[in-house]
Order: structure tokens, then C-alpha cells, then sequence
């Protein structure tokens, strides 16, 4: 029989994590049985207690419930509490609910081994305030870069956020309107790109060598990636990796051996396409 595995969500229905976590598996050879399931918003924790009591092995958690899972889990991991929102479930020997949270393990891997972008020694701008960027931020001042901005549209959250990672390495934060100079690296994580928006960044923070990101993704280039393009950027990737990154972490985390990511995004960018 299947271990069972889940991906709650409201909406879920656009989640790629099962067809992920189907190819993870054919990978590695586990038997493993990956479902959606569309979470009520009001219903998370008794969805949680419920898909556990039938035994039900781990879970990723996406939007809107990260924060939910955060306050519901007995343990959590380091960067987890950090973070102060997760997207992976599991119990641990003792049935107690641990949590980690793997979107910045995701990123980093994706930017640093598969883009092949250094982040150590770099400017890096990050665009947006919200949970995408609190989950990553610790692992991307890990990398020892040169220094973090965080720009957001209210300025009092943006240095708010960077405040609460100081710990960690050189970080400010700013308004959109006071991003100041000229970054080696620039990641979107905003969610503008899903209505495709814009953030309101001047062009003066691109360089001839700035590398763009953005956590979004789509069969075509993203607003934000097509307005770097036209900016003069050569080195521009969105976050498919960055997603399937993420998931082979959850997937470590569950049954104890790494997937091969790279083989992974390629059949999901030729599905896109």
C-alpha cells in the first residue's frame, strides 16, 4: 500500500506538487501517493488532525495556510521559526506535528547550483515584503552577500521584515520609490507578475551582468522578466526551479533520499510549453 502524502490549498486546483512529487518517486522508487486537497478556510486544523489520524504520512501546505501551519505545529524547525511560516508537515516518532519550511532551500538552490549565480559578495534587491520573501530571506543571507535590500510598496513593512533578520547578515529595508543604486542580483517576490503587474522599480538597479528572478512562473516570460530583458538583462530565469527545488526538499525531508531536480524542470518546462 501507498504512503499517502497531500498538498493543501484554497485554491489548489492549479498545484503541480502531485505530478512533482509523482516523478520524485518514479525517481527514487518509493511508493508513494501524492493528492490535492482543497482545504476550506476555515477547516485547516481539523483538515490537519484528520488526514494524520488516517494515516496519513506528510503534508505541503500552500496558500493561504502557511501561517496556520506555523501557530499548529509542536515542533519546528530552525529556519521554520525564522521564518514564521512553513509549507511542510510530518509527525515525528513520538506523534508530535513538526514543520519546516523549504521555499528558501528552493531558492537558493535554484539561483546558486542550477542558474549558477553567486550570491555571496552580491548586492541582492529583493522586491515585495510579504511570506514568499520572509521564507527565504535567512538562507539567502547565509550565502554572505554584500548586502540585502528589501523594497516593498509600504515602505514601515519592508524595514520592518529587515529589521527582524538583522541577526543574520546586512539587510535594510525601503519603499519601492528609495531603492537606491545599481544590484548584482534582483529577485521578485511579489506576486504582480500572477496579474501581470509590475513593481514600480527604476531601471537604474540594473547593471550589464544583474541577474533577474522571479518566484513566479508561466509558459512565457513573466512581466517582470520581459521588462528586464528590455533593460539590457542577459541573465534571467523564473521560479519553476525554485518550486521543484522546494518540493525535493519536503520530498528529503519525508523518505530520506534527495531527488535529481534538473530532469524534474525540464519535464515541467516542456509540459508548459
Amino acid at each position: 500500500m501507498s504512503d499517502r502524502y497531500a498538498v493543501f490549498g484554497n485554491p489548489i486546483a492549479q498545484s503541480k506538487s502531485p505530478d512533482i512529487h509523482r516523478l520524485f518517486a518514479e525517481q527514487t522508487g518509493q511508493n508513494v501517493n501524492y493528492q490535492r486537497q482543497l482545504v476550506e478556510l476555515d477547516g485547516f486544523n481539523q483538515a490537519v488532525v484528520e488526514f494524520f489520524a488516517s494515516q496519513g504520512r506528510g503534508l505541503n501546505i500552500t496558500a493561504p495556510f502557511k501561517l496556520e501551519a506555523f501557530a499548529l505545529a509542536e515542533h519546528l524547525t530552525q529556519r521554520a521559526e525564522t521564518a514564521g511560516a512553513v509549507n511542510t508537515l510530518w509527525l515525528n516518532e513520538h506523534g508530535q506535528l513538526c514543520a519546516d519550511n523549504t521555499d528558501g532551500v528552493g531558492l537558493v538552490d535554484d539561483i546558486v547550483r542550477n542558474q549558477g549565480w553567486p550570491l555571496k559578495d552580491q548586492r541582492v534587491l529583493l522586491l515585495g515584503a510579504g511570506g514568499a520573501v520572509r521564507g527565504v530571506l535567512q538562507p539567502i543571507l547565509q550565502q554572505n552577500p554584500a548586502q540585502v535590500v528589501v523594497a516593498n510598496r509600504t515602505a514601515e513593512k519592508a524595514t520592518a521584515l529587515a529589521a527582524s533578520f538583522a541577526q543574520f547578515g546586512p539587510i535594510t529595508g525601503c519603499g519601492f520609490a528609495d531603492v537606491d543604486g545599481r544590484f548584482d542580483v534582483i529577485i521578485n517576490g511579489t506576486s504582480a507578475s500572477l496579474a501581470g503587474d509590475l513593481p514600480p522599480i527604476n531601471t537604474s538597479v540594473i547593471h550589464s551582468t544583474t541577474a533577474c528572478y522571479d518566484m513566479m512562473y508561466g509558459a512565457e516570460p513573466t512581466v517582470f522578466l520581459q521588462w528586464a530583458k528590455t533593460n539590457g538583462c542577459t541573465k534571467l530565469a523564473d521560479g519553476l526551479g525554485m518550486l521543484v527545488g522546494q518540493a525535493a526538499e519536503s520530498f528529503s525531508i519525508w523518505r530520506g533520499v534527495k531527488p535529481e531536480i534538473k530532469k524534474v524542470v525540464k519535464i515541467l518546462r516542456d509540459q508548459l510549453a
